[in-house]
């Protein structure tokens, strides 16, 4: 589907104009986008607009990344948004010169159909241009990142209160699930960042000084926002690290439990060894009260050395 919004030398904003019209001189301005075209409109880049043949190939040729490049009479630019379910990159392409815009994207894009919604009902006088519409388009993608980033940052947190009470597999699972969703949203917002970068140091790519503000608010954001993700990351690690610790000392405690009890039976393994042999001459057996005494030393020793390790403090601070 292709939408058209045009000016006119009147400064009058029309919508729905034919694509041979917009070319018949009677519009100073416009504004064109291929909102999920099909094979036959894809072709109106080359046969209508002829447009290069490398801008048309990124266009066609999925997930580029993010990137300005500069033609004859208008700039290329290749934006990612974030699919809301999958955290995907959609790619979002834009053709600018300074009497048109021409928008291309294979997915439905909402960002760009704010832009547009807002540039037809409340058109003011920088509205109608084509840093306008760049800006709004890249503003508005950028926004849409916040709410993903904010939205695993809170369960991240969540996640670290949990731990301090019930440390699993499945917590640590939805940690690495958290962290790969993070991975992701670097791999976006850091070639974003440097799309920026690169608009504002661009000497080919002339911005005034009140554009220049509107361009330098979307770097912040997405430094804000890479700031954000690596704090995360960061965050995710420590949660590994905290439950890979917490693991190794109950571990260790188990270890130090079953340590104990090996250490209190050991004596009492061996005494029960020497009168389990099988000697013929053993004047100990003889006695009448032998068996019980023998009991007895054996549950002195063992109680004894319970009380002694729990003096020392052995069962408090190796409890598992």
């Amino acid at each position: 589907m292709i939408h058209t919004i045009a000016r006119t030398k009147e400064q009058k904003l029309v919508e729905g104009i034919p694509l041979e019209q917009l070319a018949s001189g009677d519009f100073d301005w416009y504004w064109v986008d291929f909102d999920k075209p099909t094979i036959e409109e894809e072709k109106l880049l080359d046969s209508f607009f002829h447009f290069h043949p490398l801008a048309i190939e990124d266009c066609l040729m999925r997930l580029q990344r993010p990137k300005m490049d500069y033609y004859d009479d208008y700039y290329f630019f290749v934006t990612h948004r974030i699919n809301d379910d999958t955290l995907d990159p959609e790619e979002i392409n834009l053709f600018v010169s300074e009497k048109f815009v021409v928008t291309f994207h294979k997915e439905h894009v909402p960002e760009i159909e704010i832009v547009r919604h807002r540039l037809a009902t409340k058109p003011k006088k920088w509205d109608t241009t084509s840093y306008f519409v760049l800006y709004q388009t890249i503003d508005k993608i950028v926004d849409s990142y916040f709410p993903l980033v904010y939205k695993i940052e809170d369960q991240l947190n969540r996640l670290e209160d949990e731990m301090t009470y019930h440390n699993s597999m499945k917590t640590m699972q939805f940690v690495f699930d958290f962290r790969s969703d993070l991975l992701h949203l670097r791999r976006i917002i850091l070639p974003m960042r440097d799309l920026l970068y690169r608009i504002l140091g661009s000497y080919r790519f002339p911005l005034k000084k009140s554009e220049r503000a509107y361009f330098t608010d979307i770097h912040d954001h997405l430094v804000k926002l890479t700031e954000m993700v690596e704090s995360n990351r960061e965050l995710t690690a420590d949660m590994r690290d905290s439950y890979m610790a917490m693991n190794s000392n109950r571990m260790n405690g188990i270890m130090m439990t079953l340590t104990i009890v090996s250490t209190i039976f050991i004596p009492l393994t061996f005494i029960a060894g020497i009168y389990g042999m099988n000697f013929e001459n053993m004047p100990e057996l003889t006695g009448k009260y032998n068996y019980f005494i023998v009991l007895g030393v054996m549950f002195v020793i063992g109680v004894g050395m319970v009380l002694v390790f729990k003096a020392k403090g052995w069962f408090k601070l190796f409890k598992p």
